[in-house]
């Protein structure tokens, strides 16, 4: 049996990992309306039953993508979920299209998943990692005063 492909998670990450996803209420990760925007390309728009509602553009989560290939090279590269890969910098920059779902599918009861233009498919979206990774201003400061108590 050949394991290539296959990556392992070191136990430091996993327990990041682990500590990285806090306890949400049912409701607060449950959701009530889920719009992707994807003819307009402005992303996915959610609405929880505990009344919050979220936003992300297509590019940040492509950049957030929490697939096991991405979470690593992410924490090779010392990037934040949403934050972008650093691009070269060249004397003419390659044009390159907006990042779009091609393809937007639930995954039970419980995710979404996107096969975005780049090629990329192996991200599934749950809706608590959504929840976790929302990027409204009362979030962002939960998130930090969180850190802060670390």
């Amino acid at each position: 049996m050949s394991h290539e492909g296959i990556r392992f998670v070191s136990e430091d990450a996993a327990r990041k990992a682990t500590a990285d996803e806090r306890e949400l209420p049912r409701e607060a990760i449950t959701p009530l309306r889920v719009r992707v925007n994807k003819t307009e390309g402005t992303g996915v728009e959610i609405d929880w039953k505990d009344g919050h509602a979220s936003h992300w553009s297509f590019a940040w989560l492509r950049d957030a993508c929490p697939c096991a290939t991405c979470v690593e090279e992410r924490e090779v590269e010392g990037r934040e979920p949403g934050q972008p890969k650093p691009q070269p910098a060249t004397l003419l920059p390659m044009f390159k299209a907006a990042v779009r779902p091609r393809e937007v599918r639930p995954v039970g009861r419980y995710a979404i998943s996107f096969d975005w233009n780049d090629g990329h498919t192996s991200g599934i979206y749950s809706w608590h990692y959504l929840r976790s990774i929302c990027q409204c201003e009362a979030c962002k400061a939960e998130a930090a005063r969180s850190a802060a108590k670390l």
